[in-house]
Formats: C-alpha cells, structure tokens, sequence
C-alpha cells in the first residue's frame, strides 16, 4: 500500500480547492522550524482561513481542563500573511453563547474589527462570520476574543504579517505566545475579586516582615510605612490582581514542566516573536547568558538596542533577535511580574536538553515614589491620597521641558487650541512634539467614588524599567530605548489635547476613566477623520494599566522626536503621565481600553467615533 504523505494531503487540499493556509492547522507551539524566506510570488489574493470556535477538552500541565480553542487547539493556529494580502477569514462559532475575534493592532475597517456591540453584533451560535480586508502594514501581531472573557479560557492565537522587505535578516524563527491559565471559572475569579481585591495575594507582608524591615531601616521608620499604606487602604505588595495562586504561566501553550523547546545550530541569528497574550499577568522576559536585540514594537520596526530583560506588557509584542554561539542549552525565561510563577522554554541545538531554571526572584514592593509620594528623595510627607498628599519627584536628572502654553483637558472633553500659530510655533498643544509631559501636580480631584486613591504628583515613568527590575545589573528595556526605524510621516503639530484618567477604586474593584465605568459612561469622545491629537493619559490608580487602542496608532512621545516609535498597546505605569499622538483615518467607532481582561470587564472602556472625511470620497481598505 502507497504510504500517504504530506505531499499528498496537500495535493488533495488542492483539489478540493481548500485554502493554502493548511499550516495554520497546526498550533504555533507544535512548530520548530527554520525560517525560509517568503518566496517572490505573485499577488494571490484573497488569503483565506477557516477559523472554528469549539470547546474542546485539552490538558495543561498534566491536568484536565475545558477550553474554548480555535480550531482545536491553545493558542490558536499561527495565521500567516504578506503584507498586502486580501485577506478572507470564517469563523463559525460552536459554542453556546456569542463569541467574536478581534485583531489586535491590524488596521483594519471598523466594521472588521470585531467588538461586539459596537462594531458588530458578534458572532452567534451555530453562525459563520466572513471578516474581509487588506493588510496595510506589517509585524507581529495577534487575535483573540472580544466577548467576555473569553480570552481567558483560551481564544488567541498569533498573526505574522510578513514585509516587502525585511530590514533584520535572520536564519530562524520562533513565534512564543505568553499567556496564563486559570482551572476556575474566569467569573469565579471575578467574583472573587469584586468580594475581595486581595483573594489571590499570598504575598502580603507579615508581622515577621515588619521586624525584619525593622531590622533594615529601624522600627519607627517601618511602622510608620505600614500606617502609610493602611492609610490609603493598600499595601506594598499589591502588584497584580491575580496571581500564582490560581494561574499556571504558559508558554505556547505548555507549562514550565513541558519544557517547549526551541532548535538552533550555534551562529544562527535566531528570531524571537513575544507576544503576550495573557489575560492579567505581566511578564519579564530574559535569556540568561544570551543577550537579546530588541528589532520591534508592537510589530514596528525600531533601531536595535541590545538587552538582557525587558517587561512585556498585556497585549504588547516584542521581537527579538539572539545570537548562540556555544553548542549548549538557554532557559527562556518569562517570571511573572509579582514573582508568583513563571513560563518557560528551552532554546537548544538538540531536542532533550535543558539549562538550570532560574530561581524567580524575590517579591517587589511599591515604594512611595511609585505612588507619586516622594520630592527630592523623601517620603512621608505626601502621598496617595484620598484627601490630598505628595510633592513632585525630579525626573531622575533630567527635567522635561516645561509645559508652553498652560492648556489642558479634563475629564476627557475635547478642547480645541484656538492659536494655531502659536501651536506651530511650539510644536502643537502643551509641549514641544516628541517630548514626554512635564511633571505635573495632580490638583483637586473631580473624578468621585470611582477614583478612590490620587497621586499629587504625576510625571513621565518611561525611562524607569518598572517595580521589581533594574537593580540586578542588567541592561532592561525602557520606552525611552524605543526609537523607530523611519521617521514618522505626519509630523503635524497637534492641535487639541485630550486628557483621560486611568482610575480605580480597589476596595470595590472598579475600574474606569475619568471616575466612571463605562456604562455610567457610554457617550462617544469625537475625533475628526484626520485632525492630528495629543492623547494624554495620566494613571491615578496604583496598577499598571496596558491601554488598548483599536483602529489607530499611538506615536509615543519619548523624546525622539522624527523617530518616536508607534505603538498599539502602551503599559502605563502607577501615577505615570504620559501623551501620544494620534491620526484617526479609519471612521467608525473605535474602543480604548485597558487590556486586563477583568479591568476592562469592569469599566476601563471607552470608545473614540471618528467621523466621515469631510471632502474626499472614502475608498476601501
């Protein structure tokens, strides 16, 4: 009997006129394979792929489990294009209630995007959605579920958009999706926290604790830390809402103990897709003995910095390049930004090899300065506060140019410059472009109930690496490393600002903008289709917050003027300030949100409504 080869299967896909994508059919985390590159081929268009949602039974780390997986499978199938490509993509949904797929950072027409109830209606049970559009860039992206939070019981998978031109050459390839999974309910864990914020922390510090910090700074020093945070109704240790206690930390899928392992000959440039597809946890990512280049943002290409570690945010990519050189075994290692459990693989020229597994390090602590609590280095005086407390912190040597023209907005409300030349003379609303917002006191707090704690002073964090890095003497990725490839095309001065709050209420585990949940909020903010923006975001809670924003890039403002990188996700830190520049030129209603899946479950969501050109005829995407 003739054995039936790969060849032959694909030759009968062929036949029967099924979609080229067979690949796809397999997860990303079944995969090791050297990168070839894409052959020269003739635009073929449409792509398409036939993507089915199902709950299917799988094991994690030796353990039962129910997921809702596409196609089968945790992550999803790797869905890979040119950039472009027409693309067609059916998803025929199998489950019992709604479901839907968003793909996070594409551009794409609003009515693709995928956002039950406001760019859709969703897909329903036993229903097949067409999503159709063509790729207008290129980059390491990825799609998930915009219902619920089906994210987190396993709807995302990774998407590569393959340039015209690859700028970084490279010999190899991995795509390494991070996420984190629990074995309860997601709404059980949601219950759990709206009952108690604090059900998942077992890291909270002790009695025993107080002494030994005693020991290091002296008793009344340490107890008056403790009466400061249980003033504000917080502790040091609150770093994440969910934590190890109920989450496994995956890596394509596996658990620390699969060991997923990654093939290189030594002397390959071996390239490294992150994406962090995890529905709360952060995650920071090295190497040890390897150093990593970093290449690109959020699928933006940015001039190579080389690191030892960086901090991947919720819904953030990063792509790396390394280069072994030893004929031996390297731990990738992803540690969970509380320290409560890590993901990790093994990078190695043979299969069954294996390097020493780092010990994760000790538990970080909010500091004061974290919570916008210290001037010129002292605590104590100032803080978080409920009523009013904190003075300003220098920007760690360097101050950020001074705001130029006094205008700012509140609660999210446009405000139109009015000076445009005044506007161009100082490069746009409130600062010189490029530049990280100045330091800035918060003032009185108008937000309500729903912003339960507020820093008096909020600065730009974007040169700090973040709670927990920077003190092992490792290089760690800062936004202020991100520097893009090409200089941005529209260099126009803005010429509004908009300023949104990043609030919280812990006790209540509400989260919101601007005070309100989103249903106490549903109005639109407006943007004009093509009207340049300044995007200000201040966070006034003490959790960082990976915002979201769907249909648009957000150029950082970092400093690097021409070269400020794009991003479609950016992490903001505990009383952070910080602006982005926006063009909105897709109309259509567009969602801004946190990417913590129960922070946005809980009212961290917003919608921008861009509207129609005012002059040119819309053509087609």
């Amino acid at each position: 009997m003739k054995r039936f080869t790969r060849r032959d299967f694909l030759q009968t896909l062929a036949v029967l006129g099924i979609s080229t994508g067979i690949e796809a059919l397999l997860p990303a985390y079944a995969r090791s394979r050297p990168r070839v590159p894409a052959p020269r081929r003739p635009r073929r268009s449409p792509v398409t792929y036939d993507l089915t949602i199902a709950e299917t039974p799988i094991r994690i780390g030796g353990r039962k489990a129910k997921a809702t997986t596409i196609n089968g499978t945790v992550p999803g199938p790797l869905l890979r294009f040119r950039e472009g490509d027409e693309v067609i993509i059916r998803v025929t949904n199998r489950l019992k209630e709604d479901t839907s797929i968003h793909w996070h950072g594409v551009l794409v027409p609003f009515d693709m995007d995928g956002v039950p109830g406001v760019s859709f209606p969703g897909i329903k049970p036993g229903e097949t959605f067409t999503y159709r559009f063509r790729l207008r860039q290129h980059g390491t992206y990825w799609y998930h579920s915009h219902s619920g939070l089906q994210e987190q019981t396993g709807i995302y998978g990774p998407l590569i958009i393959d340039p015209a031109e690859e700028p970084y050459p490279y010999d190899r390839e991995y795509v390494i999706v991070l996420s984190d999974w629990t074995f309860e309910n997601p709404y059980r864990v949601l219950a759990r926290l709206r009952k108690y914020p604090g059900y998942y922390n077992f890291q909270r510090r002790t009695l025993a604790n107080l002494f030994e910090e005693a020991r290091e700074m002296g008793f009344w020093k340490a107890l008056k830390d403790r009466l400061s945070w249980g003033r504000m109704r917080m502790g040091a240790t609150d770093i994440v809402d969910i934590t190890g206690a109920t989450y496994t930390y995956l890596m394509n899928g596996h658990a620390p103990e699969d060991n997923w392992t990654a093939l290189f000959r030594p002397g390959e440039r071996v390239r490294l897709r992150f994406i962090n597809a995890a529905a709360g946890s952060i995650f920071d990512v090295r190497i040890p003995g390897l150093p990593m280049t970093v290449i690109q943002a959020d699928g933006q290409y940015v001039q190579a910095v080389t690191v030892d570690e960086f901090r991947i945010g919720i819904a953030e990519t990063y792509d790396v390049i390394v280069e072994p050189q030893e004929e031996r075994a390297y731990t990738i290692f992803a540690e969970s930004m509380d320290r409560s459990g890590y993901a990790r693989a093994t990078l190695a020229p043979r299969e069954g090899m294996e390097d020493p597994i780092p010990p994760l390090r000790k538990r970080p602590l909010r500091t004061h300065a974290d919570m916008g609590m210290v001037h010129e280095g002292h605590e104590g005086h100032a803080g978080m506060r409920h009523e009013a407390m904190a003075a300003p912190t220098e920007h760690q040597g360097h101050r950020m140019p001074a705001d130029t023209t006094g205008h700012h907005m509140r609660g999210g409300h446009d405000h139109h410059a009015g000076h445009a030349m005044m506007a161009g003379m100082m490069g746009g609303v409130g600062q010189p472009p490029g530049m990280p917002p100045e330091p800035k006191p918060h003032g009185d707090d108008t937000h309500g109930p729903g912003n339960a704690a507020v820093p008096m002073i909020t600065r730009s964090r974007l040169h700090e690496p973040g709670v927990g890095l920077g003190e092992d003497g490792w290089r760690v990725l800062v936004y202020t490393d991100l520097k893009s490839l090409h200089p941005r095309e529209d260099f126009r001065p803005p010429t509004r600002e908009i300023e949104l709050h990043l609030t919280g209420n812990m006790e209540r585990f509400l989260w919101g903008i601007d005070g309100k949940t989103y249903s106490e909020a549903p109005e639109s903010i407006r943007l004009r289709y093509g009207e340049r923006v300044r995007l200000v975001l201040v966070n006034d809670t003490m959790m960082e917050h990976p915002m979201h924003l769907h249909g648009m890039w957000m150029e950082l403002e970092n400093g690097h003027g021409r070269h400020i990188p794009r991003k479609h996700t950016i992490l903001v830190k505990p009383a952070e300030r910080l602006s982005v520049l926006i063009t909105p030129d897709e109309p259509g209603p567009w969602v801004f949100h946190c990417h913590i899946l129960y922070h946005m479950e809980m009212g961290m969501f917003r919608v921008f409504e861009v509207s129609e050109p005012e002059t040119a005829t819309r053509t087609s995407s």
